[in-house]
Order: structure tokens, then C-alpha cells, then sequence
């Protein structure tokens, strides 16, 4: 195996295994290990035909003192759980989830990209029904498949910012659609908007509600985030947005400063009035945002170089727990 750690993306890679479990009858198997990266799958299969299918994202981290922790997988687990409700697929019991990111995370252990490389190890749990169905109804059967790939930043450039783009001819989704869980249907709609907005320039667009395009969503693939002139920590309350484990970590720790935290409706003019917006998530913590284009309206925010002084502390606070850099007095790290 010959990685060069310090120059991850984010991009696929094949590993040592995955883990893969099934489901009959309501009941879940022990799950094996699979060293080949292919799944057998009817053709009949609601997730190719209905895309009854969720996943979602996490990260392992090699820590300062040796070890290796993955960041709040208990998140993950209850949100995939909602995921799971929502479109009527067979829960993972939370303890099942655990045991199996850790499994996966020890079977690809040297995978996991060196301390003071900047890489992590990106893990995927995916959550679809398999068995044949060709009316609109749930599958009889389930696959809960976990893999990893050892990854750098999605946007690499650490702290650089970026310029966003506002497409009102796109909707990200529906209101009282499934905005609010990470189903698999939810980003396919955005890889044409996503191209459109990478050929003039802008690496991600800012998605407003979809009701009156009134509204701040949130980012195509990130939570929006602001820090007001004032000092506050402002994040958009809306039934469409994904609860993000990262802007949960961000808010708690933003709190724990004394930082003032506000969850609701953001105006689109209310943005040009902030000290400093980011997108945030698993694959990056935070991105800054200094500017966001809107038609014939272009809004600049915060620095023009770098991250502004709330967000980088706060993005230092979450990047030190991760790594065993800063004591994590809330138990979020869970090591393997």
C-alpha cells in the first residue's frame, strides 16, 4: 500500500473490506466482512426502482496520543434511524450501528491517514431495500452496508474561502418533503445544478426555500452558518434542512463560549448585514463563504482571505477534539 497521506481528496479508493449485513423478516444477521467492493442485487430491488435507500457520513481520526476515535457516531446512528422511519426501511438498532462502524473502521485500521496529515478516515454507512418489488411499497428485505475510504478535505484549500451561487431556476427540496433526512433521492436532483454552478466558477450553490425563495436552506451538500455583527451564531430553522452533526458540534461549542446561538428563519437580505458565513459538515467542518451571487446581486462577506475570527476558533475547537489536540469533556470521541 503506497498512499501519499498528505494528498487525499475526496475521492473513492478502494480498501481491505466492507461490512455488509441483511435483512428478513424484521430481523438483522451478524454481518460479514467483504473484501471485494460489489454488491449482488436484484434487478427488481426498491432501491434501484423507488430509491428506498439512506446513508450517511462520518470520520475516524488518528489521535495525538496513538489512537484512533471516531467523531459522534451515536449522531449518525439516530439520524439514519429517522431516515430509516421516514421512508419506511428497517431500523438499524443503534447498538448494531456502533458495533459495525467500529468492525469496519479495525478491518481497514491502516487506512486510517497518519496523525498531522490532515486526512481522516471517511465512513459510509448505507442503508437500502434489496429485495424485488415492482409496485410502490416497501421492500420485504434490507442491506446495511458499512465502508471507508481514507480522504483529505472536500474543498481543499483548508480555510480558503469560496464565492456560492444562488440558482432560483432549482429547488433542493420540497416543503414537507424529506429535506429534513439524508435519503439517497435527495442528491441526485442537485448533480445538474451542482455542474451548471461548477462551469461558471462557483464550487457550491446556497439553496433558498423553496415555498417563496425567501429564505435561507442551506447549501447543496453543507448547513449555512453566520456570525452576526454582533457575535452571533445565527443557522436557518427550516422542515427542509438536514440536521447536520456538524453545526449540532459547532452550536454546543459556540455555547460553551458564551457565544449567543439563534436557530430560525434567515431572510436572503439578511446575509449582506453578517460578519461571516460558512458552509458546514462532515467532509470539511467549516468552509468559509465571502461571497454569493444572486442573478444581477452580489453580496460580500467577511474577509476576502482566509476564515473569519469566530468560525476559525470554533473550526480549531472541533478539529483539536477530533484529534486529541483539545480535552473532550462531552464524550463525543469514540475510540476504536
Amino acid at each position: 500500500m503506497d498512499i501519499d497521506w498528505e494528498s487525499l481528496g475526496f475521492t473513492y479508493m478502494d480498501t481491505s473490506s466492507h461490512l455488509r449485513y441483511n435483512c428478513c423478516n424484521g430481523a438483522w444477521d451478524d454481518g460479514e466482512l467483504h473484501d471485494e467492493p460489489y454488491v449482488n442485487l436484484h434487478i427488481g430491488a426498491t432501491a434501484l426502482h423507488y430509491g428506498q435507500s439512506a446513508f450517511e457520513g462520518l470520520k475516524a481520526f488518528s489521535c495525538q496520543d496513538g489512537t484512533v476515535r471516531i467523531f459522534r457516531p451515536q449522531e449518525n446512528a439516530r439520524r439514519m434511524k429517522d431516515t430509516a422511519s421516514r421512508i419506511m426501511i428497517e431500523p438499524v438498532p443503534e447498538a448494531m450501528f456502533l458495533d459495525a462502524i467500529e468492525r469496519v473502521v479495525r478491518a481497514n485500521i491502516e487506512y486510517v491517514p497518519p496523525y498531522g496529515t490532515g486526512g481522516s478516515l471517511y465512513i459510509r454507512p448505507l442503508l437500502f431495500g434489496s429485495s424485488p418489488r415492482i409496485g410502490v411499497c416497501p421492500a420485504a428485505e434490507y442491506s446495511f452496508i458499512v465502508f471507508v475510504i481514507p480522504v483529505g478535505d472536500y474543498y481543499k484549500g483548508d480555510l480558503a474561502p469560496v464565492s456560492a451561487i444562488v440558482m432560483d431556476e432549482f429547488d433542493r427540496s420540497a416543503p414537507l418533503g424529506v429535506g429534513h433526512v439524508k435519503v439517497a433521492g435527495n442528491y441526485s436532483p442537485g448533480l445538474r445544478p451542482s455542474m451548471s454552478a461548477n462551469e461558471q466558477g462557483f464550487p457550491i450553490i446556497l439553496y433558498l426555500d423553496a415555498a417563496e425563495h425567501k429564505y435561507v436552506d442551506e447549501f447543496g451538500t453543507s448547513n449555512f452558518i453566520a456570525i452576526t455583527r454582533d457575535g452571533t451564531y445565527v443557522t436557518p430553522a427550516s422542515q427542509s434542512i438536514l440536521p447536520s452533526v456538524t453545526n449540532k458540534t459547532l452550536m454546543a461549542l459556540a455555547e460553551a463560549e458564551g457565544i449567543a446561538v439563534e436557530r430560525r428563519p434567515v431572510a436572503f437580505e439578511e446575509i449582506a448585514e453578517f460578519a461571516e458565513v460558512a458552509a458546514c459538515g462532515t467532509a470539511v467542518v467549516i468552509t468559509p463563504v465571502n461571497r454569493i451571487v444572486r442573478g444581477d446581486t452580489t453580496i460580500e462577506i467577511g474577509p476576502r482571505e482566509g476564515c473569519g475570527p469566530v468560525l476559525k476558533r470554533l473550526y480549531n475547537k472541533v478539529r483539536g477534539i477530533q484529534v486529541g489536540e483539545l480535552p473532550d469533556p462531552d464524550g463525543w470521541t469514540h475510540a476504536v
